[in-house]
């Protein structure tokens, strides 16, 4: 009779790379599905900006201010809901209430195509905003969930690459279906998506490592003890209230504020700008959209990577905020001049606006625990809420009542300036309730 001989060591090395293996999985399992789920909300939050410069407003006898008002009032049902929503995602599940809100601003997106009511349309877009405003903190409570600190700026930055990447498909898309079909059918059409994926989300994710049939015990196991080693790092807070005056979480909340005005203006408010500059057809307007984010996606990409590998998170970000706000002042200067020179700069504006983001929701939870870093998100990014209502209103306004877009790019730009200025001078915790962490302040 044969005697095998086992070898503790091989089967160490094996149950090391079956681990490793499946860990890997997490980027394929999780990743796509965040991508597409965050992708499909930002399709159906930015092509109100295609159909206002598609003719929305004078098919529907809408005046400038109105339209403006339309565009802005997603924000404000934005800004309505974030928090509710964070905390049924970290005590129930994400994985559900993102289902929900597929379904949801699926329809209430199509709806957009089809209600001629300026009041009822105004309550639509309301409500959107109101379905859509779960998504980005139980996202981000989700990856949480299954990623570590030293991956933490890549997934998320994964997660939003959903914003500049849809913007180059849906550019292009939106411009040519609308030139096919007209503005009301385009909505109705890239409604619908959001429906159909809901029911796929609901099967291919799940809320947490435990629940994973795809990992093996072992596997699942040693995720959850190495997320929970981190959060021991981390001060425990007793509430939401207590995390809320810590001075950090106040700077956030005022900088995300004012670099949304930058972003969500410059959004909503580019294709409409692009198309009365060039003096071209709104399928040429979708292309020339389209550039800024490729750049965008470049700079995302390097930032997310150096600041995983550094921890630094700071000095990944305000740079490119700088940076932009420079840029939209030099697109203020030279846009009564040469609409290339303007457009070159808003090329770089636009791309390092979104350079910064996997970086800036990577420190919520390295400056705070569990308990209380999904409302805290929620929280600051109502705040980027009610930047982007303010941007999007009143760069709609301004350009109204001057009859041009310079006046928004000042605006915008001194936003942004201010933004990075804040961020640079945030600092680590300090008070009695949140001590000081067991890491580089740098880190954040």
């Amino acid at each position: 009779m044969k005697t095998v001989i086992r070898n503790p060591a091989g089967d160490s090395l094996d149950q090391t790379a079956r681990t490793q293996s499946e860990m890997r999985k997490r980027w394929l399992y999780i990743l796509p599905a965040v991508f597409i789920t965050y992708s499909l909300a930002y399709l159906d939050r930015t092509n109100y900006g295609f159909g206002a410069a598609a003719g929305l407003a004078q098919t529907l006898h809408i005046s400038n201010s109105r339209s403006a008002l339309l565009g802005a009032l997603f924000f404000f049902g934005y800004f309505l809901f974030q928090i509710p929503g964070a905390a049924y995602a970290r005590r129930k599940s994400a994985r559900r209430l993102i289902f929900y809100a597929l379904l949801s601003w699926g329809v209430l997106a199509s709806l957009t195509g089809v209600i001629r009511n300026f009041w009822l349309l105004a309550l639509d877009r309301l409500l959107l905003g109101a379905a859509e405003s779960f998504i980005l903190p139980a996202m981000l409570i989700l990856l949480t969930n299954w990623f570590t600190r030293a991956e933490r700026s890549r997934t998320n930055t994964i997660l939003l690459l959903g914003n500049p990447v849809t913007l180059i498909w849906m550019s292009a898309a939106t411009g040519y279906l609308i030139h096919a079909l007209g503005w009301q059918m385009t909505f109705i059409v890239e409604g619908l998506p959001a429906v159909l994926w809901g029911f796929v989300w609901l099967v291919v994710i799940r809320d947490k490592p435990e629940d994973a049939a795809w990992m093996s015990k072992e596997t699942r196991t040693q995720l959850s003890e190495q997320l929970e080693r981190e959060q021991w790092l981390l001060p425990q807070v007793a509430n939401i209230k207590s995390a809320l005056r810590h001075p950090g979480v106040i700077l956030l909340c005022v900088q995300y504020f004012f670099w949304s005005i930058g972003n969500y203006g410059f959004v909503l408010w580019l294709p409409s700008v692009i198309q009365k500059g060039a003096a071209r057809g709104i399928a040429i307007t979708g292309l020339l959209s389209a550039v800024p984010y490729v750049v965008a996606i470049v700079f995302m990409m390097l930032a997310s990577h150096y600041s995983d590998r550094s921890f630094r998170r700071k000095r990944f970000i305000w740079p490119f905020l700088m940076m932009a706000g420079l840029c939209f002042l030099g697109s203020y200067f030279t846009a009564a001049h040469s609409f290339w020179w303007a457009y070159g700069f808003l090329v770089f504006a636009g791309s390092c606006v979104y350079a910064p983001f996997g970086p800036f929701f990577a420190i919520m939870p390295e400056m705070l625990s569990k308990n209380v870093a999904g409302e805290v998100t929620a929280v600051i990014n109502s705040c980027g809420a009610l930047g982007g209502f303010v941007g999007t209103w009143f760069v709609g306004l301004l350009a109204a009542h001057t009859g041009n877009s310079r006046a928004g790019f000042l605006f915008m730009s001194i936003s942004l300036i201010i933004a990075g200025v804040i961020i640079l001078c945030l600092r680590g915790p300090t008070n009695d309730t949140l001590t000081t962490l067991p890491i580089d302040v740098e880190a954040i």
